[in-house]
């Protein structure tokens, strides 16, 4: 179920914001790299990376439909719930792990977090940033926010465990990740300061530390 929930919320936000997270990810892909892009939909940001830095791509998702697009797109795919853990891939497999606006869907982040990290050389992770200033605003006025970036109510939403950026880096540091480059925007729009409360969206790109 949970899964279902992710992809729900993967093709609500695509079609009410602007993927600008997959933009910058795209700028950290080296050439033909091994990229691995969990919750990849229909396919086409892994066509993108094929396409563009000719990346050896494999995706995973959890729909029947995403699963089939991703096919016609020419991208490999593996139908597996996200929540049952990577264990069909070796360590290190690939050089790169993607999971992008989906991690506050997932019911055991910590988990999913050590497994991009198992799995791949790097990892790379956005979510929305619940942080923002219209969020804590909204909660204020006694209200749960409803947003570009969140547009759900609080009855219907796919989101389970929403995070602030400190939040996020400090989860990360605990497990033993070293942050490698980072983004942060609003509607779009790159956030240069005071990136807690103006983001609503954040981008990582991390490794485990050495040693």
């Amino acid at each position: 179920m949970l899964a279902q929930r992710n992809q729900f919320y993967s093709n609500s936000l695509t079609s009410v914001v602007p993927r600008v997270d997959l933009d910058l990810i795209e700028q950290w892909i080296q050439p033909k790299a091994r990229v691995l892009d969990l919750g990849c939909g229909d396919g086409s940001f892994l066509a993108r990376l094929m396409k563009t830095k000719q990346v050896v791509g494999y995706g995973v998702d959890i729909s029947d439909q995403n699963v089939q697009a991703s096919i016609r797109n020419g991208v490999s795919v593996i139908q597996q719930d996200l929540e049952a853990g990577l264990a069909m891939f070796q360590d290190q497999a690939f050089d790169v792990v993607i999971l992008s606006q989906t991690l506050q869907a997932m019911i055991n982040t910590e988990r999913i977090l050590k497994e991009i990290a198992r799995v791949g050389r790097e990892g790379i992770v956005s979510f929305p940033n619940f942080g923002n200033w219209y969020h804590v605003w909204s909660i204020a006025r006694g209200r749960m926010p409803v947003s570009r970036q969140m547009p759900y109510q609080w009855y219907n939403t796919p989101n389970i465990h929403l995070c602030t950026i400190k939040d996020f880096e400090r989860l990360i540091d605990e497990i033993g990740y070293q942050v490698l480059d980072q983004g942060f925007f609003n509607d779009g729009r790159t956030v240069q300061c005071l990136k807690n409360l103006r983001s609503n969206l954040a981008v990582y790109r991390f490794k485990p530390k050495l040693g």
